[in-house]
């Protein structure tokens, strides 16, 4: 019998505005990173679906945008709109839990940047060149290199530049 772990599954934004892209310095109280520049999102909770009616007999869908648009509204504050799948990536971190990402560009559409001072200590929006300035988490600058491509209407698959 083989051993199945249960997977967290988090959802993060790349979220454009007039060509550049939101950065966040993770709070260096954060278990997981600390300090870390990233992209804003979060962990899916089944509170993202099971308080709404079902949209068929059995299923809810679209349950990964709605917790991506609540993610960000939480997180920084934004709204945004026209999700677009950018790549997917799976970790075990060092406390032993996996995690599956999926990694979605958005396009900006209103508010101001407001901070969760336990989930975020700083923000700026960059392009691709300038983010190579920042302490990235491990795989973001590929996936902001994506973004862009992506944006050109070009195809776009996760490789190390």
């Amino acid at each position: 019998m083989k051993n199945y772990l249960l997977h967290e599954v988090v959802i993060t934004a790349i979220i454009c505005r007039k060509g550049r892209y939101l950065i966040i310095r993770r709070s260096k109280t954060k278990k997981r990173f600390p300090g870390k520049w990233t992209v804003p999102g979060g962990r899916l909770e089944t509170e993202d679906y099971t308080q709404f009616p079902k949209d068929t007999k059995h299923y809810w869908y679209n349950v990964l945008e709605k917790t991506l648009a609540r993610e960000v509204k939480e997180e920084v504050g934004l709204k945004i709109t026209n999700l677009q799948y950018v790549t997917s990536l799976a970790t075990v971190h060092k406390d032993g839990n996996p995690s599956i990402v999926i990694s979605c560009l958005a396009d900006y559409v209103s508010g101001k940047v407001k901070l969760q001072p336990e989930e975020a200590d700083d923000f700026t929006w960059v392009n691709t060149r300038q983010a190579k300035n920042y302490d990235l988490l491990d795989g973001i600058y590929e996936e902001l290199i994506m973004a862009d491509k992506l944006k050109q209407g070009k195809k776009a698959i996760w490789k190390r530049f």
